[in-house]
């Protein structure tokens, strides 16, 4: 059986992207490479960035079948209007005008079987790509990455997990950031959630509003508190009034973020935040063999 992982976080720039390459890289390690990556951040994916030796294996444009309405068979009476909950059809009969808004289609085809009248094909319209990596050690890593212009981003997460491997022990999944309905087709499958979180009010006060989904998805979770050693110490005093898993912390260093900004995010890692990435590894590996 393979486990899923998604690490997410309330807010942008607590660390996700630090988190999710290391423990790949640890846990391919402790698992004979059999763990896979999966970059869900499809406005910005950039896990890649980290893996000097990354090669594009696979690439596929990924599409969306969107609408379009035959005006000389429409009789204008609105049905496929009334039938989209997106309100994407927009409809006057008596200037006889119909038309599909492509940026709020979801392709549910709802507008299909509404229409009686054969007036309504679908085309294909590109709306990201999906490219896969093969990376030095575990299984690769896939990524969804959004077509500029386009708002389809949890569509093309929902395509980009078609391609994770069944053979994987472990698959990670990068999430975006935010409690949003992308964030929500990320984790939605996964067995286990790891938080990251920064000690600072900001961090504090998303992490709290995704504890809120999580707990109604009714998804399992530990959290991972990053940047340890600034802000306060309120989100674990949180953390431990709530009785939350404390996976670990992993210390601010300049030196450590200095390489993050320069790509080397596995060159001289600190002794400290190696034993916390093994130890927070040791933890997942139990979690999966409790499963």
């Amino acid at each position: 059986m393979t486990f899923k992982i998604a690490i997410a976080s309330g807010k942008g720039g607590t660390g996700k992207t630090t988190v999710s390459v290391n423990l790949y890289k640890c846990l391919s390690e402790k698992l004979n490479d059999n763990v896979q990556l999966i970059d869900c951040d499809a406005e910005e994916p950039n896990d890649f960035l980290f893996f000097k030796n990354a090669k594009i294996k696979q690439k596929e444009v990924i599409q969306q079948l969107v609408p379009k309405i035959d005006l000389q068979k429409c009789t204008f009476c609105e049905k496929c209007s009334e039938y989209c909950m997106f309100n994407a059809i927009p409809i006057i009969p008596s200037a006889k005008y119909a038309n599909v808004n492509t940026s709020l289609c979801h392709s549910c085809g709802a507008c299909s079987v509404a229409c009686q009248f054969d007036a309504i094909s679908e085309y294909p319209v590109e709306i990201g790509v999906m490219r896969s990596y093969l990376l030095p050690e575990g299984d690769g890593l896939i990524e969804g990455k959004l077509k500029i212009g386009s708002p389809m981003q949890t569509m093309v997460i929902k395509e980009t997990k078609k391609y994770v491997s069944d053979n994987s022990q472990i698959v990670l999944f990068d999430a975006p950031p935010g409690t949003s309905c992308p964030v929500v087709e990320t984790i939605t499958e996964c067995d286990y959630v790891i938080l990251v979180t920064e000690p600072t009010p900001f961090g504090l006060h998303d992490m709290k509003l995704m504890v809120e989904l999580l707990n109604e998805l009714e998804k399992p979770f530990g959290i991972i508190v990053n940047k340890a050693g600034l802000g306060d110490n309120e989100t674990h005093q949180y953390i431990e009034k709530e009785g939350f898993e404390l996976l670990g912390e992993i210390p601010f260093m300049k030196s450590y973020a200095s390489d993050y900004a320069n790509g080397n995010l596995f060159k001289n890692i600190p002794p400290e935040i190696e034993k916390t990435y093994n130890n927070i590894t040791k933890k997942i590996v139990s979690k999966m063999n409790l499963k």
